[in-house]
């Protein structure tokens, strides 16, 4: 059994073409397989077009619902919970990874080349501005977090039971689901493709979104922003030492006679900034650690629904 799971959201346009691409790599597989589907609070028809469609379809389907809208990767790991294997892969519903991905995945880990397979982007059809900070983020997450990332960064993957079993284990919350699947190690092999254009609606990635996931990859992962906040306290104590030695040599050679105001009002401007700023990052990483004592679910499932492979002649006349 192949297990493809694909969260929803927003998507109901480009949903038609997605499921004739997943007929094609259907009839690519030496097996069955099974899609879940993961409707991740989406507000459009993406439900009632796969309730409708998922019978008639040449593989088995499988139709969860979260309670709300938890994130694309609440959804992957709900659809990695509840899929059967023993081979799993994401596949995003925008149609911009090609279905071929998903046939090189299945073939690398059915020979045995490897536990994880991630998808290296060759390159992206993205705007400008996307390209850009992509690459920015991307370039400084190699170097000071998961160096063992591709460059470009990674979204799609595919997976053996041993590495789904061991990645749902970890219960973690406000953490990336990539990040984590390279903390876990085992045997990588990287997939190159050339990742396709959006061509329905715009993504629900925006600028906060992105940026939170950001500040979720970086303090789940690494120390580096308390480090920092060391390095640079260090440095403005050396500063202020140093300007404390200067002004009091000064003041004993009968250099300053009064007081100056300026120096005074930028060193507690400086210093208070610093405070909040270390204030702030402290307290990411508190919050974090709060928010995984809660032991909450990082998801809500309210319904779950399965439909069973159709036969070849009703498939073909749909």
């Amino acid at each position: 059994m192949y297990s493809i799971i694909v969260p929803v959201y927003k998507n109901a346009d480009s949903l038609p073409e997605l499921l004739t691409e997943i007929d094609g790599v259907a009839a690519q597989l030496d097996g069955p397989l099974e899609v879940v589907f993961v409707i991740d609070g989406s507000p459009d028809a993406s439900y009632a077009l796969l309730k409708e469609a998922l019978p008639l379809r040449p593989w088995r389907g499988r139709l969860i619902c979260h309670s709300r809208n938890f994130g694309s990767f609440a959804a992957t790991r709900t659809g990695l919970e509840r899929a059967s294997g023993p081979y799993f892969s994401r596949w995003a519903a925008d149609l911009q990874e090609p279905p071929e991905l998903m046939c090189d995945f299945f073939r690398a880990l059915r020979q045995g080349e490897c536990d994880v397979a991630v998808g290296q982007r060759r390159k992206r059809d993205d705007p400008g501005a996307s390209r850009l900070f992509s690459y920015l983020y991307w370039s400084f997450y190699r170097r000071w977090v998961v160096r063992d990332i591709p460059e470009g960064g990674a979204d799609a993957f595919a997976c053996n039971k041993k590495v789904r079993d061991a990645l749902i284990r970890l219960s973690e919350r406000n953490t990336s689901l990539i990040g984590l699947l390279f903390w876990l190690g085992f045997r990588r092999k990287f997939v190159p493709y050339d990742r396709r254009p959006r061509r329905y609606g715009k993504s629900a990635w925006s600028f906060s979104r992105k940026l939170r996931y950001m500040f979720d990859s970086v303090y789940s992962f690494t120390d580096l922003p308390i480090a920092v906040l060391t390095f640079v306290g260090a440095a403005g104590v050396v500063i202020s030492v140093l300007f404390s030695i200067l002004a009091f040599a000064a003041w004993a050679l009968g250099m300053i006679s009064v007081a100056g105001y300026t120096p005074t009002v930028l060193l507690i401007s400086f210093f208070g900034a610093l405070n909040m700023f270390g204030l702030g990052i402290i307290g990411a990483y508190v919050w974090r650690a709060f928010e995984n004592t809660k032991m909450r679910p990082q998801s809500v499932v309210f319904s779950d629904e399965e439909f069973a492979e159709a036969k070849k002649e009703l498939a073909a006349s749909s």
